[in-house]
């Protein structure tokens, strides 16, 4: 490293690099070093030890944060009947079922998040080239196919982060 700056140096000072620190030392160590005007953020990395061009050991999850990420989506639900009437209730901005998919294949996707019910993913697998490379096709891992709709479009809608 070039030449270390007063601040950085200051934040070093309590550190020992020879040493591995628990999780709740390696917070106070930042907390105490921390000298900011605003919130700072810490970068975790874990090392999985997995091979990401495998698709059995892909690491995907969702969380949904407590005060939501301040962002809106829009929402579409491919669902028929009850289930479309339940999405739409919960909030969903687009529902529907043949028509979704004709307006997904037009290319007019005006939707962030895209949710399905298992009897749907029929259709939906026939978009699934144009969905899948934008990181809106529905996943059964992620929550996106379900039959409860409702906490589906609401748990987006409130923050639910990939």
């Amino acid at each position: 490293m070039a030449n270390m700056g007063k601040r950085l140096k200051n934040a070093r000072k309590d550190l020992n690099l020879e040493k591995i620190y628990s999780l709740n030392e390696a917070i106070e160590l930042v907390k105490k070093s921390a000298t900011a005007k605003f919130d700072e953020t810490i970068d975790v990395c874990v090392m999985l030890g997995i091979d990401g061009s495998k698709q059995d050991q892909a690491v995907r999850n969702v969380v949904t944060l407590p005060n939501g990420t301040g962002k809106t989506y829009r929402v579409a639900v491919f669902a028929k009947d009850q289930k479309a009437e339940e999405a739409k209730k919960a909030g969903a901005d687009i529902v529907g079922a043949e028509d979704l998919l004709e307006m997904v294949q037009k290319g007019d996707m005006p939707f962030d998040r895209c949710i399905a019910t298992p009897d749907m993913m029929a259709l939906v697998g026939r978009v699934g080239k144009i969905l899948g490379p934008k990181g809106l096709m529905p996943n059964p891992k992620l929550g996106t196919v379900t039959m409860d709709v409702a906490t589906a479009v609401k748990n987006v809608k409130g923050g639910q982060v990939e």
